[in-house]
């Protein structure tokens, strides 16, 4: 079965980047939708970032031109290249393999999450 392994969080400053990475084994990860969802102290999880089987994707409009998500097949690894962060994209980060859209219940495999804090 997938298993999704995260990478790449950390403490930036306000303005700074990050890249998480996704490390997805036990499937053609580039069969399937994939995506970045977030989920901030005291909230519920939202959709982020998504990537289908044909490459295209699909951001939530708070990243839209900050954020790009990308997969390499051949690396077996989905990337999320967070730019020009601000204090609000803080929280645990989660990648997820599922049927697609930035809905996160419409995914069934999780990662166990990283942890992005912007100040």
């Amino acid at each position: 079965h997938v298993q999704l392994v995260e990478s790449g969080g950390g403490s930036v400053q306000a303005g700074g980047s990050l890249r998480l990475s996704c490390a997805f084994s036990g499937g053609r990860g580039s069969r399937v939708c994939m995506g970045w969802f977030r989920q901030a102290p005291g909230k519920g999880r939202e959709g982020v970032a998504v990537i289908d089987s044909d490459d295209s994707t699909d951001y939530a409009d708070s990243v839209k031109g900050r954020f790009t998500i990308s997969r390499d097949s051949a690396k077996n690894t989905l990337y999320l290249e967070m730019n020009s962060l601000k204090p609000e994209d803080t929280g645990m980060y989660y990648c997820a393999a599922g049927r697609g859209g930035l809905i996160p219940s419409v995914y069934d495999i999780w990662g166990q999450g990283t942890q992005v804090t912007v100040s």
